[in-house]
């Protein structure tokens, strides 16, 4: 009898919600029984967590990565008129933060090796309007924050940093979302720390800033009923935050079998001869990359992705249209063209899984799926990833 093909998911939550099953339960019910479902004991706590853990002043709880982006500009006074200098190779929320405040994204091409914002690019967009960088942490990998930090300085500019993907990463020591003015995540499910619903939370040193976001977070209020600012509804549900608790207690563990997978990736492309001109492996530049994908470049990437598909694998492609290419932003008159780094990226750009719970037989079937298609296209020996 012939076995179907091993599938291989791009992710599986409910492995990893199998082994944290209790723990999560739990604390689900004691919100439930609270009937606190709105600012809860449980948000003040996560809060508390996630500040140590990012090693940040003061963390506020939010409803979703992409208003932790909205609240942080807003809390920034960020505008009509205003500019905003960020990368066109990114989700969709950093460039529509800036937009929904009628201010407009200044693009920045990426660097090719790591998809982040090339710092080299960035004063010399700096004008009279600016009033900030957004770089974003792509994939899980900071930017290289020293010279976007310098830049920042000379020129009076705040710094958002986007760590919606990158939540535990670090350059030179220093975590995802603290080395700037402002830190944003989002706990999307699919993220490396994901809720069961959207959530997010903003992290910063600057304890005048942070009173600002949580008045924002909550209609501008401060007391109840007494508005100070314009605001919004940006809270984090109680839930979200319960289960949020419990699986950043997880989080450092996952990290760690993410880093394995990729490395496991790595040293099989070699093996069956992918790895560089095939196969492009992430290029590791800061000192700690949390794999929330792992990306690799392929110059048929199309292909390749339907190929994998066909043999239940399953992929994504992490961005396919840059943001300056976006309908919703050509009134911002960018062209096809003026950012190469970024729109290559989008055509040969391929996320493979990498997950906690991804076992080693469905990491070797990715690996040998992409041989054989490249030995079926001709273009690699007999040679099979051992």
């Amino acid at each position: 009898m012939e076995h179907a093909p091993l599938a291989v998911p791009i992710l599986d939550l409910k492995a990893q919600y199998v082994q944290i099953k209790a723990e999560v339960d739990a604390a689900i019910q004691r919100v439930v029984a609270s009937q606190h479902f709105i600012n809860g004991p449980e948000v003040a706590g996560l809060e508390e967590d996630l500040a140590r853990y990012c090693r940040a002043g003061h963390c506020i709880g939010v409803s979703s990565g992409s208003d932790a982006l909205l609240v942080a500009l807003m809390a920034l006074e960020v505008g009509p008129g205003d500019e905003v200098i960020t990368t066109p190779y990114t989700f969709f929320a950093t460039a529509g933060a800036i937009v929904r405040l009628g201010a407009r994204p200044v693009f920045v091409d990426i660097d090719a090796a790591t998809y982040n914002i090339d710092p080299a690019g960035i004063e010399a967009k700096v004008t009279p309007r600016s009033r900030a960088i957004l770089p974003v942490h792509l994939f899980g990998q900071c930017a290289e924050m020293e010279p976007i930090l310098a830049v920042a300085r000379r020129r009076g500019l705040a710094v958002v940093e986007d760590a919606a993907q990158a939540i535990g990463a670090a350059s030179r020591g220093r975590s995802a979302g603290t080395m700037g003015t402002v830190g944003c995540f989002s706990f999307f499910p699919s993220k490396n720390l994901g809720a069961f619903g959207d959530g997010g939370a903003v992290v910063t040193n600057d304890a005048g800033l942070a009173d600002r976001i949580r008045c924002l977070r909550n209609h501008g209020a401060n007391p109840k009923y007494y508005h100070k600012l314009l605001g919004g509804n940006f809270r984090l549900d109680t839930i979200q935050a319960a289960v949020l608790q419990v699986k950043l207690r997880h989080l450092d563990g996952w990290t760690v079998r993410r880093q394995q997978n990729a490395a496991f990736y790595d040293a099989a492309f070699a093996r069956v001869g992918l790895r560089g001109d095939l196969v492009g492996t992430p290029a590791v530049t800061q000192s700690r990359h949390i794999f929330n994908q792992y990306v690799v470049r392929l110059a048929d990437r199309d292909a390749v992705k339907d190929y994998l598909k066909q043999q239940q694998i399953t992929t994504e492609v992490y961005y396919p249209v840059p943001m300056h290419l976006q309908e919703c932003f050509a009134g911002l008159g960018y062209r096809p063209g003026d950012f190469p780094e970024s729109e290559k990226a989008a055509l040969t750009s391929l996320a493979l899984p990498v997950y906690p719970e991804v076992t080693t037989a469905q990491k070797q079937r990715v690996v040998e799926t992409i041989a054989a298609y490249y030995r079926v296209a001709g273009r690699l020996g007999s040679r099979r990833a051992g």
